[in-house]
């Protein structure tokens, strides 16, 4: 990558693109945005603004190229007209440079962080999550086991669909002698309890045969990857999913829809564990529920979204009887995969940590009998649902 991008030449980089002519590069402003990647957000002098981001490069010189997988979906789009409603809820690319790793959106103003939404306001609206469930469900369905688009997909990529299962499974399978001198200390005491719980490994390896590449999925669906318009209230009707968007689909393939609607149930029951009162004289069971957010105030959205989900795409639970339960098992999945990365870049596992990783296991280990710990007392409904279909 020989290009490096920076606030100094960003500019001149958009003008090269003729994407903001005839406007003087004085007059641009340029913000940092902190993230994974190296972003910039440039606001013209006619409050028209650009998000540009650069992938960073490992110590070889080289990025992942995970931006190939974002620029791919729009190429979807253009291949397969059919697809063009998906416009409408995803980011707008105005730009991909494949040999620098950089790609232009346009930067959506008018919407905001749904993760910062909800920690900032505290509204757990079921109409905001109904939409997020019919926009995910209205994507799996319309690919749903379309050879052609999942062609287009996997089209020059080295990875075959079966090696697709999330890293995460394979890297609690292999634990080298050289992985301990990576971990801190205070993140050894979860592989420790890890190897303890046999009946998690053998969940986990289970999860990971059933794992049923079928569709497209954005395979990183957290909180601050979905938007929310700052209108919603006033636009919000069943039939308008434009209150959201979802984006950052670096990590997109045609993959597993349990896996997506898992991660999103996760990301809800993390603003729960996040929320934990955690003390030395209080047992788990106490602290999980004395929560500044309890459970029972956001299981209803967990319980909107995979309703939404289910009338939407109702196909998948005929062809899937066991759906339910595998969301579940990846909700679990993803709620180890975010202890793991606290460990990697916060060296810490602590007692909420700790917390985190039995509601894990019971998720992962007896997903049936934690239906009523993930949707309250819609678990029944929702049981039946999947049964009736």
């Amino acid at each position: 990558m020989a290009f490096l991008l920076s606030s100094h030449n960003v500019a001149k980089y958009l003008r090269d693109l003729d994407l903001c002519t005839d406007i003087d590069p004085d007059l641009f402003h340029v913000d940092s945005v902190a993230a994974k990647n190296f972003n910039l957000l440039v606001t013209l002098p006619n409050g028209y603004k650009y998000l540009v981001k650069q992938e960073r490069c490992a110590s070889d010189g080289k990025s992942a190229g995970e931006f190939l997988n974002e620029w791919r979906i729009q190429e979807l789009l253009r291949v397969f007209p059919e697809l063009d409603s998906f416009r409408s809820l995803l980011p707008v690319v105005s730009h991909f440079d494949a040999e620098n790793s950089i790609i232009v959106c346009n930067y959506l103003d008018d919407y905001r962080d749904l993760a910062d939404f909800y920690a900032k306001e505290n509204v757990f609206s079921s109409a905001i999550a109904s939409s997020i469930g019919t926009i995910i469900a209205t994507i799996h369905r319309e690919t749903f086991n379309r050879h052609n688009y999942q062609d287009f997909l996997v089209r020059d990529t080295e990875t075959e669909l079966k090696d697709q299962v999330p890293n995460l499974i394979r890297s609690l399978e292999r634990i080298t002698p050289e992985f301990f001198g990576l971990v801190p200390a205070d993140g050894l005491k979860f592989f420790v309890l890890y190897q303890r719980y046999e009946s998690l490994a053998r969940s986990i390896a289970e999860l990971a045969t059933a794992y049923n590449p079928c569709c497209l999925t954005h395979n990183d669906l957290k909180l601050n990857n979905i938007l929310l318009h700052q209108d919603w209230h006033q636009d919000w009707q069943p039939s308008n999913q434009n209150i959201v968007r979802l984006i950052d689909w670096e990590r997109s393939t045609w993959g597993e829809p349990a896996f997506d609607l898992g991660t999103l149930i996760a990301s809800y029951l993390l603003i729960w564990l996040s929320s934990l009162v955690i003390s030395q004289t209080l047992t788990i069971e106490e602290s999980l529920r004395l929560a500044a957010t309890p459970l029972e105030q956001i299981q209803p959205s967990i319980n909107a979204m995979t309703v939404a989900y289910c009338d939407t795409f109702p196909e998948i639970v005929e062809h899937r009887p066991d759906f339910l339960k595998r969301v579940v098992q990846f909700a679990g999945l993803a709620l180890i995969q975010q202890i793991q990365a606290t460990i990697q870049y916060q060296k810490s596992f602590g007692n909420t940590g700790i917390c985190m990783l039995q509601v894990a296991k019971s998720l992962l280990c007896r997903p049936e009998q934690s239906m009523p710990t993930v949707f309250g007392s819609a678990a029944a409904s929702l049981t039946q649902l999947n049964q009736a279909a």
